[in-house]
């Protein structure tokens, strides 16, 4: 065992003892954003390259700072996405969610389908969509200044094709000017309810942007009842929405997208825990 990778276990015990969840992946992370190389190359480290610096990054994840504030970035499909304090965090969950959309773009008989994503974030979602869908052209809006900021730098970084517009505004009002003309509408907006505050985990309460957490309403569905006025606004007949909600509110998502506003063929879909996790509506045709 070379020194980093004994550096390494040390981390782990460490991380372990303060209660992260993954703290083996966690201390590869951190070893590998301070080396600048990737997990499966950290055996190649000489020993004479080892930087303490690692063992401050391990301190901080240990007071629960979060694995991606610490290292600038954040892994989302094949994105490299670059995130910090101000932006919500992406979470392997929403991929479902992506994967969902790109076969819903790939199943519609649209040449260069029109994609709106609802408050994005780091954008991910948007990002990833137009990396794997090279015709669709994508609307990204997100109201917070400072995530706005990560956003614009991940899309001048990974939109290469240039097909990801960003706009600055809340997502209940925006974009009046594509009314009745878009064919997917996707969204991770804030579901939590403020009453679970103390449920929430530390890491994600205390360092995620509150905007991006809590949803409103006394059953956090607030910002998901936005959602579907803006999508059923946004949508042309026959466009498809989808939006992500707790693994616990499923039903009551389900409920928002009613058949007498419109909505058709509404579906609840499960995560990778096969727990519920986003529910996805057709915009109906009459």
């Amino acid at each position: 065992m070379n020194l980093l990778l004994d550096e390494i276990a040390r981390a782990t015990a460490r991380l372990a003892d303060a209660g992260v969840a993954s703290p083996r992946a966690d201390a590869e992370e951190l070893a590998a954003a301070v080396h600048e190389v990737s997990r499966a190359e950290l055996h190649t480290v000489p020993d004479a390259a080892f930087d303490a610096l690692f063992w401050e990054y391990v301190a901080r994840r240990e007071a629960g700072e979060p694995l991606q504030h610490i290292t600038g970035r954040a892994f989302f499909r094949y994105l490299e996405l670059k995130v910090g304090p101000g932006v919500f965090v992406p979470r392997p969950e929403t991929e479902v969610m992506v994967g969902w959309a790109l076969e819903t773009l790939r199943d519609m008989d649209v040449q260069d389908p029109l994609v709106v994503d609802l408050g994005t974030g780091s954008g991910a979602i948007a990002l990833s969509l137009a990396q794997e869908a090279p015709r669709a052209r994508v609307h990204a809006v997100e109201k917070d200044p400072t995530a706005y900021v990560h956003t614009d730098r991940n899309i001048e970084d990974l939109d290469e094709r240039g097909q990801v517009k960003l706009h600055l505004g809340d997502f209940a009002t925006a974009l009046p000017e594509l009314n009745g003309t878009v064919d997917l509408v996707v969204s991770n907006p804030p579901y939590i309810p403020m009453s679970e505050w103390e449920y929430v985990p530390a890491d994600v309460r205390d360092h995620d942007p509150a905007d991006a957490l809590w949803g409103g309403g006394e059953d956090g569905l607030d910002a998901i009842r936005a959602v579907e006025r803006t999508a059923r606004r946004l949508l042309r007949p026959g466009g498809h929405v989808a939006v992500e909600h707790s693994d616990l509110q499923g039903t009551a998502v389900y409920w928002i997208f009613a058949e007498e506003n419109g909505w058709r063929d509404v579906r609840n879909h499960k995560d990778l825990t096969n727990r519920d996790r986003f529910v996805t509506a057709r915009l109906g045709t009459n």
